[in-house]
């Protein structure tokens, strides 16, 4: 097998036709090494034809409904034969060469399982992207946050993270990971439907000795909130929902039980918050995420691995550390 069928670029979309036209034709230019295609997920415009008669030399896989981004993604995956996937959001504007050091990675680093590029904001391109920027962690209550973004705050790219660097999660906007550990892992949990599914993978991976991995050599532009935008409450209750079920399938025995319960305790907090703010939708999507997370904890439960190891955070909290310590910046 030659280096230019070992990369399968995957862009799940739905309804998103005019990003398409805006964001594939860089993605054929600087994708040489690769075989691109376009997994749709039962789109109601006309993103299929949009394809087959503008880009052709990309290949269709139909979903035949719409399954959200982690079983849209099990599914369209499942007669994709490349070893190496690249996962991207059609939102995503790649760049010249940002294929070759992936392919260096995967081919000298067989532990690497799973890397993420540097990811900058399209509409602001020297600050970092809020969703993965330069490589993601969590904190010991499941709390996601990046190099170059925690919360809101957004870092500005000096070049602060121009490294190759072992994190904790990759970003779901442009996700490359090896077919094999893919396929070990069983692919995303179709139950998460999206946001997070990246993470609870990662975490998966990590409880099996795979090697996560960042790299500034690859850049990318993304968007971001072009499918859901997070002033949306679907988007509050999918994040807050998705972050309990996580961590019941992959916290360590011991920590499980104290930790759930604090991680609900914050909940509440942050639901009074929206109060405050007059975001009652908000309030009522995490009051909702939780009596569906009750709804799901026993299956949730018997989703757990043999294996949950205890070192998976690098910071204990980051709420104190971003809201008491006013650390507004990654600190490892």
């Amino acid at each position: 097998m030659t280096n230019l069928n070992k990369i399968a670029i995957v862009i799940l979309n739905w309804n998103g036709a005019e990003l398409l036209k805006k964001f594939l034709p860089k993605v054929i230019q600087y994708s040489e090494q690769a075989t691109i295609y376009v997994a749709d997920n039962a789109s109601t415009d006309d993103s299929v034809q949009v394809v087959t008669e503008l880009f052709p030399s990309v290949k269709i896989i139909i979903n035949n409904q719409n399954y959200g981004f982690a079983k849209g993604y099990n599914e369209a995956l499942k007669d994709v034969q490349e070893p190496y996937y690249c996962l991207l959001n059609s939102d995503v504007e790649v760049t010249e060469n940002w294929l070759s050091p992936i392919l260096t990675i995967f081919e000298n680093e067989p532990q690497t399982s799973i890397i993420q590029p540097k990811i900058l904001d399209y509409k602001n391109k020297s600050y970092f992207e809020y969703a993965g920027a330069a490589g993601g962690f969590i904190d010991k209550f499941g709390y996601p946050y990046c190099r170059g973004r925690i919360f809101d705050t957004v870092e500005k790219d000096t070049n602060q993270y121009n490294d190759e660097a072992e994190i904790f999660w990759a970003s779901g906007a442009c996700f490359f990971i090896r077919k094999e550990t893919y396929q070990q892992l069983k692919g995303f949990d179709d139950d998460f439907f999206a946001h997070q599914e990246e993470i609870d993978l990662c975490w998966r991976a990590f409880n099996n000795e795979k090697k996560i991995k960042y790299t500034s050599k690859s850049i990318v532009f993304h968007v971001g909130g072009a499918t859901l935008d997070k002033a949306n409450p679907k988007k509050t209750y999918l994040n807050f929902r998705n972050s309990l079920l996580m961590l019941t399938k992959n916290l360590p025995t011991h920590q499980l039980i104290p930790i759930i319960f604090i991680r609900l305790f914050l909940d509440g907090i942050a639901g009074v918050q929206f109060i405050a703010q007059g975001k009652l939708r908000h309030c009522f999507a995490i009051i909702k995420a939780h009596f569906v997370f009750y709804s799901k904890l026993f299956s949730f439960l018997e989703k757990r691995s043999r294996v949950q190891k205890s070192n998976y955070y690098q910071s204990k909290s980051i709420l104190y550390q971003y809201f008491i310590k006013k650390g507004k910046v990654f600190v490892r």
